[in-house]
Formats: structure tokens, sequence, C-alpha cells
């Protein structure tokens, strides 16, 4: 009974909030990424507010359903997030999940996760988007690691590294960094897919790495241990499908109406997409054209684990504006 009081009063809190300040931006969404119409449903909260005094970015946060913070940041759109500066996430305890830092809507600079008893997991160091950077082989260097009652394993970049399953139950990674990267042989296991793998690394470049299933099938692989789908001629080409392909709605374009529709589908195997859903409407008419144009999409370059295709999940904003 308490804790649907405290839901209660944090909306009707939001409720009462919205009538005092600027007008803001309440959505529902589910952790999958998928916006709903009401609260029962949904995993959390995002609430929007106007930028303060002086400032061009959107103050974002977000809550879990007990009204507990789940995420503070700033941004540079409304929705979905184009985040900028820094972001602070917390555990539903109220401990401070992870720190990272944002330029231009991509991670950059240093970036921290800690374990839910509130000490530090890891400590990265992400690229500065707008320099290029031959140095980062994974996107990111490890400066830090330590385990969870603060034995350190990696320092100054250097050291053993072990990294853990998403719940903390198990450790599902670990290796030797040299120089915040990955190096000689790392070995991990994934209980989820039930498989074991072991990789080759020189100075942070995937060598080689060898995957058993649980079938005891053996293959191998390199460069990536996994890689996400992707429009097949990038996000440029994927810009220029969108130019060619899309119609503005007739009933729409009268009456001035605009807005971003979130889709979500799969990228299956083979690089079609299934499953195309709006995760977040803008209208009908809307809605309706941009799962047209993914309906009509050609072929993605599909995602990859250990080497071979999987089916993955994708989201994608489409911005309708009228010039």
């Amino acid at each position: 009974m308490r804790s649907v009081f405290t839901l209660l009063l944090f909306c009707l809190s939001l409720s009462a909030f919205a009538q005092k300040e600027e007008p803001k931006n309440v959505y529902f969404l589910t952790n999958k990424g998928r916006y709903l119409e009401v609260l029962d449903s949904a995993d959390y909260i995002r609430v929007v507010k106007m930028p303060d005094s002086g400032s061009v970015l959107y103050n974002v946060t977000e809550f879990y359903k007990s009204g507990k913070p789940k995420l503070i940041g700033k941004s540079t759109k409304i929705d979905p997030p184009w985040y900028e500066g820094q972001t602070v996430a917390f555990y539903e305890n109220g401990r401070r999940k992870n720190t990272l830092s944002y330029k231009q809507g991509r991670l950059s600079g240093d970036a921290f996760e800690y374990y839910p008893n509130g000490r530090l997991y890891w400590a990265l160091t992400y690229p500065d988007p707008e320099k290029k950077d031959t140095t980062f082989k994974n996107g990111y260097k490890i400066t830090t690691s330590s385990d969870s009652l603060g034995n350190g394993g990696v320092a100054d970049g250097n050291g053993y590294y072990k990294g853990y399953d998403d719940k903390f139950k198990y450790v599902n990674e670990e290796g030797w960094i040299k120089a915040g990267l990955r190096d000689s042989i790392w070995k991990g296991k994934s209980l989820e897919q039930k498989l074991t793998f072991e990789e080759l690394y020189k100075n942070g470049k995937l060598v080689k790495g060898i995957v058993v299933d649980s079938t005891g099938t053996m293959s191998d692989y390199k460069d990536s241990r996994m890689t996400f789908p992707r429009f097949t001629k990038g996000e440029s080409g994927f810009g220029q499908f969108l130019v060619r392909t899309m119609r503005y709605p007739e009933t729409e374009r009268r009456n001035n109406i605009q807005g971003v529709v979130v889709l979500g589908f799969v990228v299956e195997r083979d690089g079609r997409l299934t499953d195309i859903k709006v995760n977040k409407s803008a209208g009908k008419g809307l809605d309706e054209e941009a799962v047209r144009v993914m309906k009509i999409s050609p072929l993605w370059t599909p995602g990859t684990m250990y080497g071979k295709p999987i089916r993955v999940n994708y989201t994608v904003p489409i911005s309708f504006r009228l010039q």
C-alpha cells in the first residue's frame, strides 16, 4: 500500500508541478525503449523540462515507478534525448550507477560505473568525437577496475580486468589490460547463451577468437566480438534513402503537423527488417508513412555475435519537418 501511495503522490506532484512551471514533456517508457500512453505497463518515466536561463540544453530526468530518480542529464533535443555534458544514473536503491560524459550525443571523456554497494566497478576513457585518435581500438580505454570490495585489478590503464554480467552474478570476461587496451589472452562465458570463448588481443586489436556453444561446436571470429546492425551504406546513405523515399502526408502538411516518429524493429540475420512497430507516435499519418518507408528499406548489414549473424532489436527516430 505504501508504494502505491508513494506512486500516486509522485504522479500528482508531476501534474501540479506542470501547472505552476513552464510546460514540460512527460513520457512513459519500457526498458526496451517503447513509449506507452499510460504509466501502468511502463518501466520508468522521463520528464523533459525547458532549458535553464542562458542555456540551450533541455533538462532530462528519469524516474523509477517508485518515484526514485533513475537518470539526470541534459539534451540538445526534447526527445529522444541527444545528451550533452554529464549524465548521472542511479540504482533503485538510490546509489549512483554510473557517471557518463557526452559530446554531440556520443560518449566522450571519462566514464565511471559503480557496483550496487557504491564501490567503483570501472573507469573508462572515450575519445573526443571531434578528433581522430587511432589509439582507441575498441571505442574506449579501461583505466581502472576493482572488485566489489574495492580490491584493484587495473590501475593507470594496466592490470588484470574482470568484467561481470549485468546483474553482477558471475565473471563473464577477464584478461590483461595494457595502456588501457586489451592485451594477450582473454577468456569469458555467457550462462544465458550457454557458451564460452577465448580471444587473443594485440595492442587492443582482436586478432582471433574461438567460441564453443552448448553443443560443443567450435567456431572462430576476428576483429570484433560483437557488431551492431547498420544501414549498408551508412548513416549518410540512410538519410539519402529517407529523402528519396519519404512523402510528407498531405493532411499533415496542410495542418502543419510535425514531429518525430520512433520506430522499433528487428534486423534479421539476413538483413531484413521485421516486426516494425511505432514506439513513439507523432500522429497517425506520420506514423504510417514512417512504417511504410521502413518496410521498403533495402537489406541492412546484420549484427554479429562471435562472428555469426544474429537477430537484433533496433530503434530509429524519423523526423518530419516542414521547411
